[in-house]
């Protein structure tokens, strides 16, 4: 009898089971049936789309569990049928053979002398009667009730395979189409990339400490555009950000560290050994052997700490047998290799490259192609990061003294902080002081060609910057322009920016978001999209040149 009602008691648990995932089929059917419309629509955000196609297969993976745990219920269920039958059957003859008894029972009663025991019998049998009655009723609806949860659950599972089988349709549709996009995109990226490179050179940034050339902040400069409120975006390093952080080099040896410590700190390799009767022949120039070469190298004032004068000789050692391949090949004298002239520098220089005669770091038996530049920007990142060729030798590391939370983290930790180069608004614009600040409605309108570019891909080659002809060959939309084609697109678009915010990932070094306020409302885009259309749009040569960036106010 304790069996039948725990396994009656979980019939009763079961049945509204069902009731609540028939309701969530229907959402997620729902749900799917939106996204179907949705993509089918033009102005289909993709990544929202993929966002909200997710959520559908969690929704339905949660279904499929609860399916599958209604499915092990319904088995327990048959498993107890053959004894519900049984008892059943026990129970009938039980109620027949005592409901026989009991109208007996009730002729004794009306006859019987002693009318107080008749009656007790009498009432002692109808009980046995009513608990038979009971039990094959509950019985009965135990049977029933577990057909009807049959019958349900088949009905769900087929509910289950047909949202299954949509969406995985849906799925491929909404790949083919980020697909489709992402070509599109793929297809303008050669020339785009070659513009953003065309500007960038013209900002003429030095890879190399001893360059008399500094970033011209317009945090510290004081030059005032004649405009506020007015934006300008900050980059955090220079581009080439492999290997030797000239300037962190320069902290780390400040806070005393020996020269090893540093080059370990910027490069993989198995070990430092002396290289011997090595001749170098530079462009332009004479053949030199490898230590008087090392010793015309202009790439750090030597009024540095010497423990990073003698880091950089062995890294300019290093870089020079690789480049060309143990003297095999010539190596050029400028920036593009390592910064040469033909008087060899004297002092604390040529201290360093005595004390470290020779010395050249190996990775499997080979020098390692030792990069450097002068400032990171906090971060040392491996040559496959900034889209060159992988490499074993170069790292991904963070180049500041505890950790990091924050922009102001950065700027008080890093070993590079001390750095020109080191937080810079690149670009100007003589108009403006020859500052790199930007109005609130060039900002706004920067915004705008993203949201319109994000909604009609097509409109891409109408979206260069307006200060310059259009590569593309055709009219380049202005801020009038832009607005207008948002607003036929059912979009708000912006005509001034109140607020702007930067997140970022400081665990990697780069920025990860781009947010903005105002009378458009609020707007965030991926940092990488943002700077890319950021540097198509800015006007003149202002630019975005690295990974790790913020915005000011002002």
């Amino acid at each position: 009898m304790r069996r039948f009602f725990l396994l009656f008691f979980l019939l009763i648990v079961i049945v509204p089971v069902f009731f609540v995932r028939a309701d969530e089929l229907e959402d997620v059917t729902k749900a799917l049936e939106s996204l179907r419309k949705d993509l089918n629509a033009k102005e289909s955000n993709y990544q929202q789309l993929n966002s909200r196609l997710n959520d559908i297969k969690k929704r339905v993976n949660n279904l499929e569990v609860e399916i599958g745990k209604k499915e092990a219920e319904v088995k327990k269920g048959e498993e107890a049928l053959d004894y519900q039958k049984n008892l059943l059957n026990e129970r009938a003859r039980s109620y027949y053979k005592n409901i026989n008894k009991n109208s007996l029972n009730l002729l004794t009663v009306l006859t019987s002398d002693n009318l107080s025991e008749s009656l007790r019998g009498f009432f002692y049998q109808q009980s046995l009667v009513d608990q038979d009655k009971n039990t094959i009723i509950k019985v009965v609806l135990y049977i029933k009730n577990l057909e009807d949860i049959k019958r349900d659950l088949e009905t769900e599972k087929l509910g289950l395979s047909s949202l299954k089988q949509e969406i995985d349709s849906q799925s491929k549709i909404l790949a083919g189409q980020i697909s489709q996009t992402r070509t599109q995109i793929a297809q303008l990226s050669a020339r785009q990339q070659d513009l953003i490179a065309q500007k960038q050179a013209s900002l003429n940034i030095s890879r190399s400490a001893s360059t008399l050339g500094r970033c011209d902040s317009d945090l510290t400069n004081g030059r005032d555009p004649g405009f506020s409120p007015r934006f300008a975006m900050f980059t955090y390093g220079v581009p080439n950000r492999v290997g030797l952080n000239q300037y962190g080099a320069k902290g780390r040896a400040e806070a005393g560290q020996n020269y090893e410590t540093i080059l370990r700190a910027y490069y993989n390799f198995d070990e430092m050994k002396k290289a011997e009767n090595i001749q170098i022949k530079v462009d332009g120039h004479n053949t030199y052997s490898l230590e008087d070469y090392v010793k015309r190298i202009y790439e750090v004032p030597e009024s540095w700490h010497i423990e990073v004068l003698k880091a950089q000789a062995i890294a300019a050692r290093s870089y020079a047998l690789a480049y060309t391949n143990n003297g095999a090949g010539s190596i050029c004298d400028s920036e593009n290799c390592q910064v040469f002239h033909d008087d060899p520098k004297t002092g604390a220089w040529d201290q360093a490259v005595r004390e470290t005669e020779g010395l050249t770091m190996y990775q499997g038996g080979s020098p390692i192609k030792a990069w450097y530049s002068s400032t990171h920007g906090g971060y040392v990142f491996s040559s496959g990061e900034i889209g060159w060729s992988g490499t074993s030798w170069t790292k991904h590391a963070n180049d500041f003294d505890g950790s990091i939370g924050s922009f102001a983290d950065l700027s008080s930790r890093a070993y590079d902080r001390d750095s020109p180069w080191f937080y810079c608004d690149w670009g100007s614009r003589g108009e403006y002081n020859k500052t790199a600040w930007l109005k609130s409605d060039e900002l706004a309108d920067i915004v705008n060609i993203i949201l319109l570019v994000k909604n009609d891909p097509s409109t891409r080659d109408h979206l260069y910057q307006v200060d310059k002809s259009n590569p593309a060959g055709t009219d380049t939309w202005d801020f009038e322009k832009v607005k207008s084609e948002l607003r036929s697109r059912g979009i708000n678009p912006f005509s001034s920016i109140s607020d702007a915010s930067v997140g970022a990932d400081f665990g990697s070094g780069r920025s990860s978001s781009v947010n903005f306020s105002g009378d458009g409302g609020n707007a965030s885009f991926s940092a990488s999209e943002f700077k890319d259309w950021f540097n198509l749009r800015a006007p003149s040569n202002i630019q975005i040149v690295g990974p790790l960036f913020n915005v000011e106010k002002r």
